[in-house]
C-alpha cells in the first residue's frame, strides 16, 4: 500500500515538475525568442507593415482602407479606390460575403456594382475590372489589379488637376509582378499608390 502511494506520488511530481517546465519553455522562452527573431530581422513585418509619412501613420501595407470623402460613405474622386469591403476593412471582422458565384443576389449586386464603378470613372461597363466589383476573401485586401488602376486614370487626374500621363507613370511605378516571377498576379498597392499622388500634387 505504502510502495503504492509512493510511486503515485513521485509519479504526480514528475508530472507536475514537467507540466513546469513545458509551460516555461513553450510559454515564455519560445515566444520570447520568436519575437526578438521577428523584431531583429523583420522588424517592419513583425509590427504590421505600417506606413508612416511625415511620422505619422498613415494605414498598413497590408490592410486596405476606405478612400471616402471624409464625413460620408461617398468615395472621393480625387483617390484611386480599393475593392470592395464587406467589413469596411475593419481586420477584426474579415471574411467574404460567402455567396455563390451563382447566387441572385450575389450577381445582383455585382451588376449594381459595376455600373457604379463604371459611372464614377466613366468608363463603359464593359471596361469595370472583377476585382473592382468582388471584395477578396479576407474583405481587406490592399491590392488592386492594374486593369482597375488604369480605369480610374483619367477621374484622378481631372480631380487632382494632373496630365494623364503624370497618373499613368504613377501607376507604372507602383506595379508590382508576380512574386518570384510566376506566384500571384500583377497588382497595385492603393496606399502606396495614393501617398505617391499626395507627394505630386503638393509639388
Amino acid at each position: 500500500m505504502n510502495t503504492s502511494l509512493a510511486n503515485s506520488g513521485r509519479m504526480v511530481w514528475a508530472a507536475l515538475r514537467m507540466l513546469l517546465v513545458l509551460t516555461v519553455v513553450t510559454g515564455i522562452i519560445y515566444p520570447l525568442v520568436v519575437t526578438g527573431i521577428g523584431q531583429a530581422l523583420f522588424h517592419n513585418k513583425a509590427n504590421g507593415s505600417v506606413v508612416k509619412v511625415d511620422g505619422k501613420q498613415v494605414g498598413s501595407k497590408l490592410i486596405g482602407q476606405s478612400w471616402n470623402i471624409r464625413g460620408t460613405d461617398k468615395p472621393d474622386p480625387k483617390w484611386f479606390q480599393g475593392r470592395p469591403s464587406n467589413s469596411n476593412y475593419d481586420p477584426l471582422a474579415t471574411g467574404s460575403n460567402q455567396l455563390s458565384a451563382g447566387n441572385p443576389k450575389l450577381v445582383k449586386m455585382v451588376e449594381a456594382a459595376k455600373k457604379q464603378v463604371a459611372d464614377f470613372n466613366g468608363v463603359p461597363q464593359s471596361e469595370v475590372p472583377k476585382d473592382a466589383v468582388t471584395g477578396s476573401a479576407s474583405a481587406i485586401d490592399p491590392d488592386i489589379s492594374p486593369a482597375y488602376a488604369d480605369i480610374q486614370v483619367n477621374r484622378v487626374a481631372k480631380a487632382n488637376g494632373l496630365s494623364v500621363a503624370q497618373v499613368q507613370k504613377l501607376v507604372k511605378d507602383h506595379t508590382d509582378g508576380r512574386s518570384l516571377g510566376f506566384m500571384g498576379e500583377p497588382h497595385v498597392n492603393v496606399l502606396g499608390l495614393n501617398i505617391a499622388l499626395k507627394e505630386l500634387t503638393q509639388k
